[in-house]
């Protein structure tokens, strides 16, 4: 799009939790800012005559305005992104963070709107794009730029901003020379339509399990095999394979396996200690754990549909998923990836722990309990 000077003065980055969506917004400022792209070396011709400026395909990463744009003070390029009031009555703006969201941006790049708000504290607070935000955003970008030939807004999680982004509309149709507005998003569906029928959509596809696994090698230090088995199970999301191996300790089958046996098997006490002792591990190992039994229902299913010859499993999971065949049906197992998916979402929004996997331990005890005889061991 710059290279061939097609540039769209608002774009929408649409990316999956943990997919890069706002590593390649930052890279693309990072773009626009740099002196090599923003003044191209031209080259003398045979004839003396300068020949068409060549424009570098990626930021030089040294020069000035690169190195404030990583470090993420660059003056000319703005950021936006969902905060919370410190004290009652405040009208809270992105800038009142801007220290915390550099640790956090440097820090945790891949990092999810939950993350970040619970970074500075938010807890049971909702964060927002406040309407006193977008009235400094319509002030920060009507000023002059001070070093570059942009003006970038970088605006994170549009899905939190409401009605007060209509007060945006006029800028984003009629915005000053040179100004670019880069929308980073996850969920299109959650943008309000003014906002969204303004922009160019790009849809940034997941990352592959390669890249993630190749990454993980890179950057934390693990063996291959590890890092292939968290890749595919992170399914594109290079966040939450990070998150695995920070909590990549745990016997994650033997606990399903003593979940299993406690539903068909031991009966309502130890499903209760069961309950009982999962939900004093933490928010992020339980999702892990529901994640992983998700992933061993999706082999079970392939298992079902494709033979074993045409899965690549590690032997483990090959014999826990023939087992799980033998405990219920593929429309069961289907039924129990729903109830799981489902609590994986209330387990993001801060569920009571304890009440949530007893009643997801019932729930799955009746999908599955006409098979109830043969049993996980």
């Amino acid at each position: 799009m710059v290279q061939d000077n097609r540039l769209s003065h608002a774009l929408l980055l649409l990316s999956k939790e943990g997919s890069g969506g706002l590593a390649v917004s930052l890279a693309l400022a990072q773009y626009l800012v740099c002196e090599k792209v923003t003044n191209p070396q031209n080259s003398p011709s045979l004839f003396g005559d300068a020949e068409p400026a060549i424009i570098p395909d990626d930021s030089c990463g040294v020069c000035s305005s690169c190195s404030k744009a990583a470090a993420l003070v660059h003056p000319d390029i703005h950021f936006s992104y969902p905060v919370i009031p410190r004290k009652a009555g405040d009208k809270p703006i992105s800038t009142d963070y801007s220290s915390e969201w550099r640790t956090f941006i440097q820090n945790n790049i891949y990092g999810n709107a939950f993350e970040w708000l619970q970074s500075i504290g938010a807890e049971n607070k909702q964060g927002n794009i406040t309407s006193a935000e977008c009235l400094d955003i319509i002030r920060k970008l009507n000023l002059k730029s001070f070093e570059s030939g942009y003006k970038i807004l970088i605006l994170w999680m549009p899905e939190y901003l409401g009605n007060e982004g209509n007060k945006l509309l006029k800028l984003i149709e009629e915005p000053p020379a040179n100004t670019l507005f880069l929308l980073v998003a996850e969920d299109e569906s959650k943008i309000i339509n003014t906002i969204l029928s303004r922009t160019q959509l790009i849809k940034i596809p997941k990352l592959s399990t390669n890249d993630i696994a190749d990454a993980l090698v890179q950057n934390a230090g693990i063996n291959p095999t590890t890092a292939h088995q968290s890749a595919v199970m992170a399914d594109g999301n290079y966040r939450e394979a990070m998150q695995m191996l920070q909590h990549g300790d745990s016997d994650w089958q033997e606990i399903i396996r003593n979940w299993l046996n406690a539903m068909l098997r031991t009966g309502p006490s130890e499903q209760v200690k069961w309950s009982n002792d999962i939900s004093t591990i933490g928010r992020e190992k339980q999702k892990q754990l529901l994640r992983y039994f998700n992933h061993l229902l999706e082999q079970s299913i392939r298992l079902n549909i494709i033979g074993k010859e045409q899965l690549n499993l590690p032997e483990i999971e090959l014999d826990f998923a023939m087992r799980l065949n033998k405990l219920c049906s593929i429309s069961q197992q289907k039924a129990i990836v729903e109830e799981i998916d489902q609590a994986s979402y209330y387990i993001e929004r801060n569920a009571n722990a304890k009440m949530l996997f007893t009643a997801l331990t019932i729930k799955i005890y009746h999908i599955i309990r006409d098979n109830a005889s043969i049993v996980v061991n």
